[in-house]
């Protein structure tokens, strides 16, 4: 569930902000000039990414000429013979980078949603090329001695509350970056970020690599998959011309899970299992140790350079929890429970697998017999879920609520706008009560070839008062399997709270409303809570009543399947909490070794071992897979940040049950004007107080996954 909350490098060099500003002067060649990645975006809602005329070819100068126009404009600001004033620097800072920004926007699209070999080389030339340009910018010694000069008279300046917090923000996040080190160690750090990017690139494009491969198998090995499941592979097969009779199973969570539930065939479900888990660990040409040790190797020494013990420590300076150890003390409190329902769910497994002869639940046997515990327990099952889980639908249950909760109105508009894929669905956001337009909402929906696995949200242009009120532009990245022609798209409960899940990302990106633009992001640790807190809205009886209705017959879900839903709440939830924790507590253990040493392989099997992980499931995202950590830095020490999150999610929630209404617009009302729309104008956990009066009790989490609270 990786995020990108997409924004202007430039300013997130300059400022240690989030997001990008409006400044834009002409091309500098006749040639730029035609190339429409370089033009103002135009069209409705003041102007929207061309899409339909992305090409390989145009990267290469649309990059090269947005860098070479936002160095001028950090020029101007670094060498400006006035005097430093908050405006001439902190907010002129804040006015740059608007070409680089939306060149990128649209080449992260076709980096992460469409991607092919040309996009690949491009990437892996332009991610170093694209570190030296923003290590150039942030690490200027002239432009830091103009915010230091203000910095250090800071109290003097009369500065509004946000001004101030931006500046501090500002001094703070070139300094962490590495401003003050002398001229050899920044040029050592220069060459540690550019290497690192260039390492980035390589892992994302192994990992695709691996993504892109599938299963074959037989008719009588799919038995027991739901036929939606089966078609789907059946297309691919076809579509890969596998032969009659034949289906392809992708090598992707979204294709693998139903198979890894439903599948009768034991020996297909290790085949699948075993596939999925070992993406990146092949020891072929898409293997990713290598890159991974080099990684976290650099991440180390990096952090050394810039004073600090390890990459956590580093990572942690901009967060809500502060230090790793906090992280830990939170994961820990949390994971003796986890492991110990794992332990009763397999036991509960254990007398209906002896029934086939499976005397020892494995990995790749714990979603089966789960699903049968269920059914055995609640009469209960994913497949009876499904009919009523209907894509289409859903996604009318999440616009609703919005619309209840935020007076969010989202009126589909497809065709109207260029998209980057022609399965890809628009929708006009407006305010339900004004008619005001706020934004437009991309939808993308279907797993194709040269698209990364998982689902994400993705912003394009924001808003602010500094750079004058924009409709804005995000989206959200699924990967449903695409059914057969006049099929519908019927997904499980774990993939409808994933849809809920990110969208709300896209509701805050909507509704955050802040006057600087490096404002509007949020500190790493908060940034899921908003989108968490929206999964609870997906099992609420409005909505289920209303949306959850059956795809042949249009009949809402039955009372009787309703309670069975509600009964099953705490469910799996040792299964759920362990496989997520231990990614979490593994990528800690990883970020705090102090030298940076380790073989990845032998690394999680002994951090795993430390941590008494069940030998009945693996980590969510192994090592080799983890694209949280190693696409990027973004969620390198920070995979932690969902559960840091879900403690304030499960806390808000709690607010809206005292409030007896899972729609209660007092609540819903200061949960948008406290939390949601300031962005990151106020410091996170006094916000949260604000709201809801004291910091969040964790309590409220273990009584949400149904582990003791005491």
């Amino acid at each position: 569930m990786k995020t990108i909350l997409m924004a202007s490098a430039a300013a997130l060099v300059m400022t240690g902000g989030a997001t990008a500003a409006m400044a834009q002067s002409a091309p500098t060649t006749a040639a730029a000039s035609n190339n429409i990645l370089l033009a103002d975006w135009k069209g409705p809602y003041q102007g929207v990414p061309p899409w339909d005329h992305s090409k390989p070819e145009l990267y290469d100068q649309a990059i090269q000429v947005a860098i070479d126009e936002l160095k001028r404009e950090a020029a101007v600001i670094a060498n400006n013979p006035q005097a430093p004033t908050f405006a001439n620097t902190i907010e002129a800072s804040d006015k740059t980078g608007e070409r680089i920004s939306n060149v990128l926007s649209m080449f992260s699209v076709m980096t992460d949603n469409m991607s092919n070999p040309a996009y690949e080389a491009l990437d892996k030339k332009w991610s170093p090329l694209l570190s030296a340009a923003f290590d150039e910018i942030s690490l200027d010694p002239k432009y830091f001695a103009r915010v230091e000069t203000l910095y250090n008279k800071r109290d003097s300046l009369g500065l509004d509350a946000k001004q101030m917090r931006l500046l501090t923000r500002t001094y703070d996040g070139l300094v962490r970056r590495g401003v003050k080190l002398d001229a050899a160690k920044k040029e050592q750090l220069k060459a540690m970020n550019k290497e690192l990017s260039s390492l980035f690139s390589e892992f994302n494009s192994r990992l695709l690599k691996d993504e892109g491969t599938w299963i074959v198998a037989t008719e009588a090995e799919m038995a027991g998959i739901p036929n939606d499941v089966k078609q789907a592979a059946a297309s691919l097969a076809k579509d890969k011309n596998l032969g009659a009779g034949k289906y392809a199973i992708r090598n992707t969570r979204s294709a693998a899970d139903p198979v890894l539930s439903f599948a009768t065939n034991r020996a297909l479900r290790q085949k699948v299992w075993q596939a999925f888990v070992n993406r990146g660990d092949n020891g072929n040409a898409n293997d990713t140790n290598a890159i991974i040790a080099k990684i976290v190797k650099l991440r180390a020494d990096r952090a050394h350079l810039l004073g600090f013990k390890s990459h956590a420590e580093l990572r942690m300076q901009d967060t809500m929890a502060k230090t790793p150890e906090r992280a830990m003390d939170l994961m820990m409190r949390v994971w003796p429970a986890a492991v110990k329902r794992v332990g009763e769910e397999v036991a509960e497994m254990k007398p209906i697998a002896a029934k086939d002869g499976v005397t020892s639940i494995e990995p790749w046997d714990y979603r089966f017999y789960m699903e049968k515990v269920r059914k055995a327990k609640y009469d209960l099952s994913q497949d009876e879920i499904k009919p009523y889980f209907q894509l289409d639908n859903l996604v009318k249950g999440m616009h609703w609520s919005a619309e209840q909760l935020y007076d969010l109105k989202f009126t589909e508009n497809t065709g109207k706008v260029p998209v980057w894929e022609p399965s890809v669905r628009t929708f006009e956001v407006t305010n339900a009560k004004t008619g005001k337009v706020i934004g437009l909402w991309y939808l993308d929906t279907y797993a194709r070839e040269g698209k990364r696995s998982g689902a994400w949200a993705t912003g394009y242009r924001d808003s602010s008062g500094l750079l004058g009120s924009r409709p804005k532009l995000v989206s959200n990245n699924n990967n449903f399997i695409k059914p057969g022609p006049g099929e519908p798209v019927l997904i499980t409960l774990d993939d409808a709270t994933t849809l809920f899940h990110e969208f709300g990302h896209a509701i805050h990106g909507l509704l955050t409303d802040v006057y600087y633009p490096s404002l509007s992001g949020s500190q790493r640790d908060f940034v899921e809570y908003p989108s968490q807190v929206n999964e609870n809205w997906l099992l609420t009886r409005p909505v289920l009543e209303r949306f959850a209705r059956h795809y042949k017959t249009g009949e809402p879900m039955p009372e009787s399947l309703l309670k069975k839903i509600e009964a099953s709440d705490t469910f799996n939830q040792g299964y759920e909490t362990v496989q997520y924790l231990s990614s979490a507590l593994v990528d800690m253990k990883l970020h705090t070794k102090a030298d940076g040493v380790v073989d990845p392989d032998a690394f999680e099997k002994k951090a795993l071992a430390e941590i008494g992980m069940p030998k009945e499931t693996v980590m969510r995202h192994r090592l080799p897979q983890f694209g949280h950590l190693f696409s990027s830095d973004a969620y390198s020490a920070g995979y932690y940040s969902y559960l840091w999150s879900e403690t304030m999610d499960a806390d808000t929630w709690a607010a809206f049950e005292e409030a007896g209404n899972p729609f209660d617009r007092t609540i819903a009302d200061r949960f948008r004007t406290v939390l949601l729309s300031t962005g990151n104008e106020t410091d996170r956990a006094e916000a949260y107080r604000q709201f809801r009066g004291r910091d969040p009790d964790v309590k409220a989490l273990l009584k949400r996954r149904g582990f003791p609270t005491n």
